[in-house]
């Protein structure tokens, strides 16, 4: 099993690209647990035809531990087991702190071993990056972090933190810096700029999704283009991307 981390600024498009690999994993016959770790609770609808599952946090505020793990996790297109963290109330408490509480317990509820995941993918929000959404690259839940920018100087700059955060628990053996991926806003020169911008980072971009208006008409019913195209040009980027995070895995076996 290899458990992946997939950041980026809020808006960058971290839940297209997240679904997108989920469902190309999917469709290859692999076992995928996305878990959307955004108190908007929308990583996962284009994987479910546009109904998310109830959110963790909520659903224990209001019911407490679940009996039964299908509570909070729905099937979607390839399988793909869904989970969404949800948030704490507005005002009240810490994201990053649900988001543990929320681990824990898929962990104690040994939802990893009911579920048998190949594939572990956590799509989180980090336009700050503070301890707390720190926590799947520092506390062991995540073997590799992919981060999802633009050439846009904020999405970079937002990059540039995830990647400095990451650094910082380099020598405690914790989640090792996976590459880039670009997802297109169609900038002059922006391939030339985030490519610089990943070797001044020492890392490199590990796919590229172009803007493609494909995408957003077939998330306007709900799916990813992987579901409802499979064939199109833009679906086997994501499938590039899967074969990568595979490769991943690979690398850590022989590691």
């Amino acid at each position: 099993m290899i458990k992946v981390a997939i950041y980026g600024k809020g808006g960058i498009g971290k839940s297209t690209v997240t679904s997108g690999i989920s469902a190309a994993l999917g469709v290859k016959g692999y076992n995928v647990m996305q878990l959307g770790c955004d108190p908007k609770t929308d990583s996962t609808i284009n994987l479910l035809g546009g109904t998310p599952p109830p959110p963790i946090l909520q659903y224990m505020q209001e019911h407490g531990m679940p009996e039964n793990l299908d509570e909070v996790i729905s099937r979607g297109f390839g399988n793909v087991a869904c989970l969404e963290v949800g948030g704490p109330t507005p005002g009240v408490g810490c994201f990053g702190r649900g988001m543990l509480t929320a681990f824990e317990m898929l962990e104690e509820k040994g939802a990893y071993e009911k579920y048998k995941p190949d594939v572990v993918l956590y799509d989180i929000l980090a336009d700050i990056v503070c301890g707390g959404i720190a926590v799947p690259m520092r506390e062991g839940f995540a073997d590799k972090v992919c981060i999802v920018t633009s050439g846009e100087k904020m999405a970079l700059l937002a990059a540039q933190n995830i990647i400095t955060a990451l650094r910082n628990f380099a020598d405690r053996n914790y989640a090792e810096l996976g590459g880039l991926i670009l997802n297109c806003r169609d900038m002059d020169d922006e391939e030339e700029r985030v490519n610089e911008f990943a070797r001044k980072m020492g890392t490199s971009v590990i796919g590229v999704i172009p803007r493609d208006t494909t995408i957003h008409s077939y998330e306007e019913d709900g799916k990813t283009i992987v579901e409802g195209e499979s064939s199109h040009p833009t679906s086997k980027r994501f499938f590039d991307l899967a074969d990568t995070i595979l490769n991943f895995k690979q690398a850590k076996k022989v590691a």
